[in-house]
């Protein structure tokens, strides 16, 4: 009910009778009723103004992962990286091992050289003492260690790190599933 709707009849005749009552015989009740009956109509209260709704946070947008196949495609065409990595190895010796990653690296560096220049994000080379003066880029340097306070930060260069200058895959047709990395061979 709000604070300005009206009691019904009823209602306001057994209060009426309730209050009769209640003053003759409490006497601070009767202060409180007095007080009321003396304090000025209390305004309405103005209606709660709405604030426009929040729009719905953006979504993560779902990324294209057609590349991503492709190059894992070629990685496997090359060097029979996914054979590799599907592999149970954990039965063979240690010279198959390393006979096999010697295949697998050398087709995979080169299905890598071939479709993706790639450059060391850092110019120093690894174990040089470096300085990282604010603003540098956090997507290009990783800090690790004891990090705190603000930059300037000094540490030791432990990985230069890669960057994708270029990516060169082959075109592809309409037809192309690029969800297939190496098609199932059958010999007949």
């Amino acid at each position: 009910m709000s604070a300005t709707a009206s009691l019904p009849f009823t209602t306001r005749l057994w209060f009426a009778w309730a209050c009769f009552f209640r003053v003759l015989f409490d006497g601070l009740f009767a202060q409180r009723v007095f007080q009321v009956r003396e304090a000025p109509a209390v305004e309405p209260l103005p209606e709660p103004v709405k604030l426009p709704e929040k729009p719905a946070p953006e979504k993560p947008k779902e990324a294209d992962t057609t590349a991503a196949l492709q190059l894992l495609a070629l990685l496997q065409r090359e060097g029979r990286l996914v054979d590799f990595l599907e592999q149970d190895i954990a039965t063979f010796p240690d010279a198959e091992i390393g006979a096999a990653v010697r295949v697998v690296h050398e087709g995979c560096r080169k299905a890598l050289r071939d479709h993706v220049d790639i450059s060391p994000v850092r110019a120093e080379e690894e174990g040089a003492k470096v300085t990282l003066e604010a603003g540098f880029s956090a997507n290009e340097v990783k800090l690790t260690g004891d990090v705190k306070g603000k930059p300037p930060y000094r540490g030791t260069l432990q990985h230069r790190g890669w960057k994708a200058k270029n990516l060169k895959l082959p075109k592809l047709t309409a037809e192309h599933d690029s969800s297939i990395l190496a098609p199932a061979e059958v010999e007949l």
